[in-house]
């Protein structure tokens, strides 16, 4: 059977039955078809038939898939429900008065068409699916409102609001999430051809995701989305997704970072730090006053060699010998701060020194630390000179002098000690303690010195008393040991020789006698 014949069979069918329907409804008219077999023929497909504006009927199919209201619904409103798939439906019955009217479903791929006829004050709409209708159509409904289910079952339970509009921004479907969405801004439920208040505050105007932000209706709580909208033929579909937590977490990072950038301000030590793109990411005032560059080249985000290109025309670096192998040093530098090995002191030709270090940061980012260190140098430099020169002086002393700390070990002697005794402590490897010294000292003399007394002196478990003590060499060289406490618990320990041999002279020549 050929698509001609079903649709003429299908016209022939609907006449009948509405004109039935008129002569049933006739005061003058008796009954021809009863409506018992009227309801029967309409039940067969999707149906809908129409008294002037109102909708008198609708098939068990049509209940089934688009749920009409009969005797509440109109055509207004019943064509809104169907302009979604059939937008070419006149906007009022009297546009098909006289004539049958065919309309196409919206998609190529859509077979559907709906055969409109009016009679009189009754219009009756069939819908026909891929040339099929009566038994053929609504099994195929059958499976298709199965399939509906399960699509809306899905689309309810998303917790993402997902909505349609048509070409003229009206809404023609949307989900339950929306409508609780809907309901949470405005303080009531949408429906079916309003215009789309949400999508003006908080949807975009373009394809694509979009972040926007809707007060709620008591102007209370201020939700984010990330709107993403898809066009399809003449319906922009919407989806909304809630990102509240996402902007908490990111509005609790910015925080952080603030309260970091506030701290790193007030730190004598230049910050700078480049992400993983090799690009200055942050940096804090202390590093404009170290390196002397200017804070619009800093927060142009240079990359690292741009910024070490700059430290060196600004003279802030130590000056290649050879330039031609710089930017290989510098790859060496980021290398060597990316595994958090780099540390160096740089003399400038200021006479400024820096200590510069470099440390590795998470998702690939590198941070150097500058920090001026010449007061410390400085202080170093003079505290060593004040030692040397201690140191000298000392030397020029005849009596040897030896120091212990409060825990036993020697920490300074003299050249005078060093030629009487024979003993370098510098030499040895360990710490010398006043044990090893004694042990050296009784094998260089002869007994009866106290060296018990003088171990327990320097060890804090005698008198506290300055005291001291004759020492004869075995080469008969005579000692006057004096033993004193000194600052911070250390005790000074001299060694004055009398006699004839008061000249130096090594211990160690006295075994060769």
């Amino acid at each position: 059977m050929t698509l001609w014949e079903i649709t003429v069979i299908v016209s022939a069918a609907a006449v009948s039955a509405l004109a039935g329907l008129a002569w049933i409804i006739s005061p003058r008219g008796q009954s021809v078809v009863s409506r018992r077999n009227m309801t029967q023929k309409l039940s067969e497909g999707v149906s809908f038939l129409f008294e002037n504006e109102r909708l008198h009927h609708a098939s068990e199919a049509a209940l089934e898939v688009y749920h009409p209201l009969p005797g509440h619904d109109d055509w207004t409103t019943w064509r809104e429900r169907m302009l979604g798939r059939f937008p070419g439906l006149p906007s009022s019955l009297s546009d098909t008065q006289g004539s049958n009217l065919t309309v196409q479903a919206r998609n190529a791929d859509d077979k559907a068409t709906l055969c409109v006829s009016r009679k009189g004050r009754f219009t009756q709409v069939q819908m026909i699916e891929n040339g099929m209708a009566g038994a053929a159509q609504s099994q195929q409904l059958r499976a298709l409102n199965l399939e509906l289910e399960h699509l809306r079952r899905a689309s309810d339970t998303t917790p993402h609001a997902v909505w349609q509009i048509d070409q003229d921004g009206y809404v023609t479907w949307f989900n339950a999430a929306y409508e609780q969405l809907y309901s949470r801004l405005y303080n009531r439920k949408p429906s079916a051809g309003t215009p789309v208040l949400a999508v003006n505050e908080i949807g975009p105007t373009t394809d694509g995701p979009r972040r926007m932000s809707a007060e709620t209706a008591d102007g209370g709580m201020t939700d984010w989305y990330d709107v993403t909208t898809a066009q399809v033929g003449d319906t922009r579909i919407y989806h909304a997704v809630n990102i509240n937590a996402v902007v908490r977490s990111e509005a609790a990072q910015r925080n952080f970072v603030q309260t970091l950038a506030k701290t790193f301000a007030q730190l004598s030590i230049g910050l700078a730090i480049f992400d993983r793109n090799g690009q200055l990411a942050l940096f804090n005032p202390a590093l404009i006053d170290l390196t002397g560059l200017p804070a619009d080249f800093l927060s142009g985000r240079p990359t690292l060699l741009s910024f070490f290109d700059r430290m060196r025309e600004n003279r802030r670096m130590p000056e290649p010998k050879d330039y031609g192998t710089w930017r290989q040093q510098i790859a060496e530098v980021i290398a060597a701060a990316t595994d958090g090995r780099y540390q160096e002191t740089w003399t400038l030709e200021t006479g400024q020194t820096y200590r510069v270090r470099g440390r590795p940061h998470p998702d690939g980012a590198i941070a150097f630390l500058i920090e001026d260190i010449s007061a410390e140098i400085s202080l170093t430099r003079n505290f060593r000179a004040e030692l040397e020169l201690g140191q000298s002086l000392l030397d020029t002393f005849d009596e040897g002098l030896v120091v212990f700390s409060s825990t036993g070990v020697l920490t300074f002697c003299n050249t005078a000690y060093r030629d009487m005794w024979g003993l370098d402590p510098d030499s040895s490897f360990a710490d010398v303690t006043i044990a090893d010294s004694v042990r050296e000292w009784k094998n260089l003399t002869e007994p009866g010195a106290r060296w018990a007394a003088l171990t327990d002196f320097v060890l804090e478990f005698g008198d506290r008393e300055s005291w001291q003590m004759p020492v004869t060499l075995k080469n008969g060289n005579r000692l006057t040991c004096t033993v004193s406490r000194i600052a911070s618990g250390a005790t000074v320990i001299r060694f004055i020789s009398t006699g004839a041999k008061k000249a130096r002279r090594r211990v160690s020549a006295i075994g060769e006698n």
